[in-house]
Order: structure tokens, then sequence, then C-alpha cells
């Protein structure tokens, strides 16, 4: 059993679906199967904390009888970031100036609980950094979202390597930026870089000040670590986790002119050795399962969340050189 993504931020039963899925895996292991689960673009934005999709609904599921009080802590613990600023001196940047309504109204109850289930401790949160972004199995890709032929990767695994690494950089700006008292594990993705960038402000600042006062700069108010961390991660922009271009994110199996002979995908899957992209992320106009480019192209979103896709559940069955497509209504098969 494959799924290739978007777990999250598809209704309000995203925690019951990683449940879900969390116990397929032992369940299949158990009856010596295999249960997949890769990687999309959602899981991705959640891990590096942007939340943007991430519903009221959804943050209810996580909240307990101990709600109010986590909540009523953290606004302590963001309140608190913007008076320490003020006992050191410095500027109090707008990403601390919150007002505690406004403060509120962003954070629901639950929010606090999402975002440390969702940390590198968390349940949810340590079960998907060990995921992959991309697999291979009897020469079939399973991904999310496809590869460009002209960002290709030499290994499809460099992909995995990448990913990790991204998240392992923002994991640990994070978890520094709370050691310094500069964030909490509340703030979202946007706050990270409004911290990242206050903080590059404020060295540029001081080493500005003691040239311009022809004094050597005090390097105990320089966290060369931190800034240089800030840096990198202030090109967020340009990482596989976010760029639309990118193979987590890249929807050119979908939206390229159709060709038989394979088109610019056919040398790529050479390459690799295999015989088709298995992806979903892109909804099908049809809401069924496609095939594209003479069948190395198979795409199953078929935009099960009716919801917000009006579309169908789907599944892909792969047998030996045999594609068919189950729906609620039947089996069809596939060219």
């Amino acid at each position: 059993l494959m799924q290739t993504g978007d777990y999250m931020d598809r209704g309000e039963q995203t925690r019951a679906v990683l449940d879900l899925l969390m116990a397929l895996e032992t369940q299949a292991a158990t009856a010596g199967g295999r249960a997949t689960s890769l990687l999309g673009n959602h899981e991705v934005m959640n891990l590096i904390g942007e939340n943007r999709d991430v519903t009221r609904e959804i943050y209810a599921t996580f909240a307990d009888a101990n709600s109010e009080k986590r909540r009523a802590q953290a606004w302590d613990d963001y309140a608190a970031l913007a008076k320490r600023k003020q006992q050191k001196g410095e500027p109090v940047p707008t990403v601390y100036a919150q007002t505690r309504e406004a403060w509120l109204t962003t954070h629901p109850l639950g929010f606090a609980e999402y975002k440390e289930a969702l940390s590198p401790k968390g349940k949810y949160g340590q079960w998907l950094r060990g995921k992959s972004m991309v697999t291979t199995v009897d020469g079939s890709i399973f991904m999310h979202a496809g590869i460009a032929p002209d960002q290709a990767p030499a290994r499809l695994d460099d992909l995995n390597g990448q990913l990790k690494d991204e998240i392992r950089k923002m994991d640990r700006f994070v978890d520094d930026l709370i050691d310094e008292k500069l964030a909490t594990r509340e703030f979202t993705l946007q706050e990270i870089l409004q911290v990242a960038s206050n903080e590059i402000g404020l060295a540029n600042a001081r080493m500005a000040a003691a040239k311009q006062a022809g004094k050597e700069v005090d390097r105990s108010q320089i966290n060369v670590s931190l800034l240089t961390q800030a840096q990198e991660v202030l090109k967020i922009d340009s990482w596989l986790s976010i760029n639309a271009e990118k193979a987590l994110w890249y929807r050119g199996l979908s939206t390229l002119k159709d060709d038989p002979a394979g088109g610019p995908f056919a040398a790529l899957l050479q390459r690799y050795g295999a015989k088709r992209f298995v992806t979903g992320h892109t909804p099908q106009a049809n809401r069924s399962i496609t095939v594209r480019f003479g069948g190395r192209a198979i795409l199953i979103d078929t935009g099960m969340l009716t919801a917000v896709y009006k579309g169908r559940p789907s599944a892909l069955e792969i047998s030996g050189d045999s594609l068919s497509a189950y729906y609620t209504d039947g089996k069809v098969g596939l060219p």
C-alpha cells in the first residue's frame, strides 16, 4: 500500500488519518506486507511551520481538558519575549507586538498541542520526519508531485536527502531561537522568518554603530552561529520544501502537453531505470485516475476531499504490467 502525501490540511479528520496510516504500517508488517506513507508538500509545510491551511476544526481535534491552561501559558511565554527585548535595551519588533486579544484569535484551543505534536519530538513530528518523499517499487516511482526534467537529480534518493536536510536545518534554527528566548514553539514559519530578518538587522546596526564610533564590535552581542542559520533560513524560497518548480510541488506531469512517446519524461525514467511515475498533488479535471505520456505518468489525485474538490475516492492497483483504477462504484482497467 502506497500513500503519496497530502493527508494533512485536508479536512478536520487529519489526526484520524495520521493515526490510521501509522496503524496500517504495523498491521501490514505483521501480515507480511508493507504500507508506505510518503511526504507531500502539505506534510512538509507543517513540519517547517507553514500552517496556513490548518483550520480551527483541525486544531480542535488536538485540544483536551488542559488546553485553556496551555494556551494561557503559551501567551505568557510569548509576552515575555517582548519584555526581554525591552530589558536588554533593544527595539521590540512587530513580531513580538501582538495584543493578547489578537494572539488568542490566531491561536485557538489545540494550536499549542498541534505544534507540539508536529515538533521533532512530537508523536506525529517524529513519524513524519522518518518518511521519504520519493521511492521506487518494481519499476514505479512513487512521489507526491513529480520531477522537472531540467532539475532532475542524478539519483532519486538525492531528493530525500535534500528534503531531510532542509527540515533539520529549520528544526535546529527554531530550537536555537527558543533557547535564546527569541521565539516559542507556537511561532509560525512567517514569524520565524521575521525573527531571522530582525536579528540580522540588529547585528548589522550594531556593527555599523561600532564602525561609525571607531570601536570594535562587542562580540558578546553577536551570535554568529544563529545569524549564519538565519541567513540560510531566509533563502527558503529556493528550498525544495517551498519552491513551486521543485519536486515537492511540480505539476508538469499533469500540465505539460501530453506525448504518447513520453516527451521529456521518457529519458528521465530511463535514467532512473523505471517504467512510470505515480503521483498525486494535482486534482484531475475529470476526477478520474489519468494515464499520460504513453503510460509513463499515472496521476492519481481524484479530488477525494469532496468538501473542496468535489471529487471521489480512488485507488490505483498495479499488478505486474496490469493497471486498474478502483472507485466506489467499481473497477476500471487502465491502458
